[in-house]
């Protein structure tokens, strides 16, 4: 697992680790029932604070996303993948609605609304 920390990110480190974690969990690139690093592993290989990555993980195991078995480590949940995929559709509506109601705003139209949507999703 590749996990990438960007220092000019306004997402505090741990949300970086949460997000990454859960964008591999639902693209299968870490497959169900599967360990991932001991906390003090992955602090170390990041080079940040054992308290960060405590805290990553204290959130993907609240969200589902992984368990923890005390003194055998962290391992991704058995959660159905599709409710997972749902959760994440439901978070790009929410964040397309905001951008409809911004460019309604401006006065913007649809047609280059889905223009400008064209050219970012083509250049990503």
């Amino acid at each position: 697992m590749n996990i990438i920390i960007s220092n000019i990110s306004k997402d505090p480190i741990y949300e970086q680790i949460t997000k990454q974690i859960k964008d591999n969990i639902i693209k299968g690139s870490i497959s169900e029932g599967e360990p991932l690093p001991s906390i003090r592993n992955l602090a170390r290989e990041l080079k940040i604070s054992v308290i960060t990555t405590k805290r990553a993980y204290e959130e993907l195991e609240r969200e589902g996303f992984i368990e923890t078995v005390p003194g055998k480590g962290s391992y991704v949940s058995s959660q159905n993948k599709d409710l997972l995929r749902e959760k994440k559709i439901t978070s790009i509506e929410d964040k397309l609605v905001e951008a409809i109601e911004e460019s309604k705003t401006i006065g913007l139209t649809k047609k280059d609304l889905k223009e400008m949507l064209d050219i970012l999703y083509d250049n990503m």
